[in-house]
């Protein structure tokens, strides 16, 4: 249990945090929602002995995974291992909010901002991304939850007046572009989900969906190996290295000689040197209630069951889960020093109950709900908030990294692309300048730590006044950039 108690708050707690907020998550589980299930698959064997295959794929989240599948559908023949640190699903691919965008540049706003000449390939890659997404899903049966819901990006009263304004001038960019979206005011805004706090909305309704993210990891598995890729967990690569005209991934107990590697470890320490640079981890943390009562429901709406975003640099987002439960995360996205990760990490009360007293704020009809469940993970950021592409090794390695909490559906464009540039081949993706280039590196430590703290502050001020300042307005100028 997480047994956050009022008398054991340290002295410098954030006094705003009310005691509603805390004895809503004071009995909460400190486990993610999504892996307590009685449907979590059996857990794979170790690797003891040297493997031979033909394509090596080192991590089991979704881009593991994507990639595995996708390169046996192309080559039934081909010999493909998955290996993995832990079990498939058991990081990021499995705790996340299941939100599944579409836009592959975290949203057009960014994707214009840095990728103008090309935003609409790279919208369109992305919309047919999705649709073999969920073609997927269908084909193998995979029972994930999958809803086509659509998002709306949510205004509300503690924005600036400037974000309200910048929200209407994406809706008219985006109707401008062919995409379906709609303008809600304050009143239609309270009638898709009623909160006092909100006053405009920027509803997506065909470009985004929402998943159960762990049934999709576990589904993903099952498929791969009903495919015939073997995989092996608790098998964590220490290191990659030519071997003659191949590689040589090694782990503990064993080692995989192969023809070539895919590179799906996201915010994991990277195994090629050259990629540290240009990737930091952050920790994300989330919240989900006890299922609502139908009462309860009806006091908020949320009928089509949209998924839901702030427009500030530090958002929440939210959505229903299968059984009426609210999920609640975001807004704080924490780095730590020397880009460090680890399971004590995964646990922030601090955090859990600022998010807990936002939710009331948000949905004070609500006041009786409690949270049943509260985590926190490590997500991969770049500096263009999008992931970025590149090989090593003569070609024979590949990797996918820097998501920035929008891998969901982009990492099977990635492992799409990655098996592409294996291949060398030119297609439509990997002529892009997005494919082919790479986010400008995060400075070294101190100056990594300083400016993301530094950064997180100038964001946390624009969120309160709307304007940017002499730090943001030069990381602009830069094209540099921290975002959760």
């Amino acid at each position: 249990m997480a047994r956050f108690l009022a008398s054991e708050r340290p002295d410098d707690f954030d006094a705003a945090v009310s005691q509603r907020a805390l004895n809503a998550i004071s009995d909460a589980e400190p486990i993610p929602f999504w892996t307590e299930s009685v449907d979590i698959p059996d857990s794979n064997p170790t690797l003891v002995r040297n493997e031979h295959c033909d394509l090596c794929i080192v991590g089991g989240g979704y881009t593991g995974l994507w990639a595995a599948v996708i390169a046996k559908e192309r080559d039934p023949s081909r010999d493909v291992v998955l290996i993995d640190k832990g079990e498939v699903g058991g990081a990021a691919s499995g705790r996340n909010g299941g939100f599944m965008e579409s836009s592959l540049t975290h949203g057009v706003g960014n994707g214009l901002a840095r990728h103008a000449d090309e935003i609409d390939v790279l919208e369109e890659l992305g919309l047919q991304n999705l649709n073999q997404i969920e073609a997927a899903i269908e084909r193998y049966d995979i029972d994930c939850g999958y809803e086509r819901t659509g998002v709306i990006d949510v205004a509300h009263t503690g924005h600036p007046a400037s974000y309200v304004d910048e929200l209407r001038e994406e809706h008219d960019t985006l109707r401008s572009m062919g995409q379906a979206v709609d303008w809600l005011d304050t009143d239609a805004m309270r009638a898709e989900v009623d909160s006092p706090t909100y006053v405009a909305g920027l509803f997506r309704s065909g470009r985004a969906a929402l998943v159960d993210p762990a049934r999709l990891a576990w589904g993903l598995k099952r498929v791969a190996e009903s495919l015939g890729v073997r995989i092996y967990e608790h098998s964590k690569a220490t290191d990659v290295e030519t071997d003659g005209v191949g590689t040589l991934v090694t782990t503990p107990l064993g080692k995989i000689r192969c023809a070539q590697v895919v590179l799906g470890t996201n915010a994991d320490k990277p195994l090629l040197k050259r990629v540290r640079r240009y990737m930091v981890p952050v920790y994300d943390y989330c919240l989900v209630t006890e299922p609502l009562t139908a009462e309860q429901m009806a006091s908020i709406g949320w009928e089509k069951r949209q998924g839901l975003s702030d427009i500030t640099n530090q958002f929440h987002y939210y959505r229903l889960t299968a059984d009426n439960r609210i999920l609640w995360g975001g807004y704080d996205a924490i780095y730590y020093w020397g880009s460090k990760t680890s399971v004590e990490l995964e646990s922030r009360p601090e955090t859990w109950a600022k998010l807990s007293e936002h939710f009331f704020e948000t949905f004070p009809q609500l006041e009786d709900v409690a949270f049943s469940h509260v985590w926190g993970g490590a997500i991969d950021t770049s500096t263009r908030f999008s992931v970025f592409f590149g090989s090593a090794m003569q070609n024979r390695v590949v990797y996918a990294v820097g998501y920035t909490g929008l891998g969901v559906a982009a990492t099977r464009f990635a492992a799409s692309t990655m098996l592409d540039l294996l291949q060398g081949r030119k297609t439509i993706a990997t002529q892009t300048d997005f494919v082919r280039s790479k986010p400008l590196p995060f400075p070294p430590e101190p100056f990594r730590f300083a400016g993301i703290q530094a950064t997180r502050w100038s964001m946390d001020r624009e969120d309160q006044h709307g304007r940017r300042n002499a730090w943001l307005r030069t990381l602009d100028r830069l094209g540099l950039g921290f975002d959760s």
